[in-house]
């Protein structure tokens, strides 16, 4: 910690407790570790010596972003001696082109402020979820974050076009360049997008921009089932085609929910099960609305729908969204819930839900099911809370026997167990599980060959003893 504060600027270095304690805490509050200190780099040059600091010490480095990840991939896990390095302080802008249409941002710019700083330059930035004002890019990145519009625009993946990392010994890939194409052997910035900092540090990134949307229509139908809402998803996929940018499922527990933690939120009417659509256009001709409304007055006609309303104006909109984006708020304030990321083919959307739905009242009798997700892209969050009265802390080892049998069912039908949110401490049993000896052996290898001392982000997502050099430690 000496030699950390006196690479660093002034005030860089936190040891207090009760400067730590923020950073050592998940979102969830389910894992809260101790780190030796936390270390708020403000530049590139300053994480690279940080890095180097570390790895001589042999002491872990955990990234951390806004801490928004729902897998407690960014926080400290229980062992081995850790610092948890914040990339807060790392916000700059270094380049926007409006001509080639990119982005290049240090790793602790918020989701929100590169939106903002799009929309200002009159471009898109399209990466869209609820924690938006405090996720930062470097932990969107390194989760490869999805969110509302993976439908249109893809994932983080899709949206990156290069990449400065920091390396576990400390050096530097400078890999920010804002080509489109680039066919000179690895894309190497791959490697760090969704590794979850197990192989690198991202402290910046270029960042695809698209033309400005002119218009947009957002609707919210109340449907009687979740057949009806596959064939709602697809009647306004066939008449609006790439213009239909988010299509979401809100299950009608969960929307209640939602009703009776949120203040101010309330669904405009009453339903067995939702669906949220949006349809968005650069084009400020595009016939949205008359398309948008065609779907509904179809839907509503051949009974695919029971209700459903358009938002009139820009509130009216984001109180649409609202009602999904305050889920997991309002599955917290109510005790918790057990969180699944579960994606399947589109096709068997319905099949699983139910799938699910007997599996908890057959197993799991008295807990309570919410379900809801992006219907568009095949991920769905299946979560289940526990008993009225009951938090999900309290539920002692029924919280595994829940996620095996909730994940069992996505993965028996060549689904993943998680889609969008990543292994962090909580998924690891998961990917243990369900992943061949091939899979695991290619991510061993490549974490061996980047950081054979194990330095970055220790405890996260692979398997104990994976990843770690022949000597078996640090």
């Amino acid at each position: 910690m000496a030699r950390l504060a006196a690479a660093l600027p002034p005030g860089a270095v936190l040891t207090s407790p009760a400067d730590r304690a923020a950073f050592e805490t998940d979102w969830r509050r389910l894992h809260a570790h101790p780190a030796l200190c936390v270390v708020q780099p403000g530049s590139t040059a300053d994480v690279a010596a940080a890095v180097r600091i570390c790895a001589e010490a042999a002491v872990g480095v955990v990234p951390q972003g806004g801490n928004t990840g729902l897998v407690a991939g960014a926080v400290p896990a229980e062992g081995a001696p850790q610092v948890v390095l914040t990339l807060r302080r790392m916000a700059a802008v270094r380049a926007l082109d409006t001509v080639g249409d990119s982005v290049t941002v240090e790793a602790g710019a918020t989701l929100q402020s590169v939106q903002e700083l799009a929309a200002g330059a009159g471009r898109l930035f399209p990466l869209s979820l609820a924690a938006e004002g405090t996720a930062q890019i470097g932990g969107l990145v390194a989760t490869n974050a999805g969110g509302l519009q993976v439908l249109a625009y893809g994932s983080m993946r899709a949206l990156v076009l290069g990449l400065e990392v920091v390396l576990p010994d400390g050096s530097i890939w400078e890999g920010l360049r804002p080509l489109r194409k680039d066919n000179t052997g690895f894309d190497l910035k791959q490697l760090f997008i969704g590794a979850e900092g197990l192989l690198g540090i991202v402290t910046a990134a270029c960042l695809r921009l698209f033309p400005a949307v002119t218009q947009r229509v957002t609707a919210l139908a109340g449907v009687p089932t979740v057949e009806s809402a596959l064939r709602l998803f697809q009647a306004a996929r066939d008449r609006a085609g790439t213009a239909l940018t988010m299509c979401e499922f809100v299950s009608g527990e969960a929307m209640r929910l939602v009703a009776r933690r949120v203040p101010g939120a309330r669904p405009p009417f009453d339903a067995p099960a939702y669906v949220l659509l949006e349809l968005s256009s650069p084009a400020a001709d595009h016939p949205l609305r008359h398309a948008a409304e065609t779907v509904l007055e179809e839907a509503l006609a051949g009974g695919l729908a029971l209700d459903a309303v358009v938002a009139q104006s820009e509130r009216e909109r984001l109180q649409l969204l609202r009602l999904r984006e305050e889920i997991s708020d309002a599955e917290l304030a109510d005790g918790g819930a057990v969180k699944h990321d579960i994606a399947v083919p589109i096709a068997l959307i319905p099949e699983t839900v139910a799938a699910v739905e007997a599996l908890v009242r057959r197993r799991f009798p008295g807990y309570r099911l919410n379900v809801f997700g992006h219907l568009g892209d095949g991920n769905l969050h299946v979560n289940v809370r526990p008993p009225e009265g009951c938090s999900v802390a309290a539920i002692g080892p029924l919280y595994q026997d829940i996620t095996c049998a909730v994940e069992d069912l996505a993965m028996a039908r060549g689904g993943s167990f998680s889609a969008e949110h990543g292994i962090g401490q909580m998924r690891i049993a998961s990917l243990g599980r369900y992943k061949s000896a091939v899979d695991l052996a290619l991510m061993s290898a490549l974490k061996r060959a980047l950081d054979p001392h194990n330095i970055l982000n220790p405890g996260k997502l692979l398997p104990a003893g994976q990843g770690r050099d022949a000597r078996g430690g640090r």
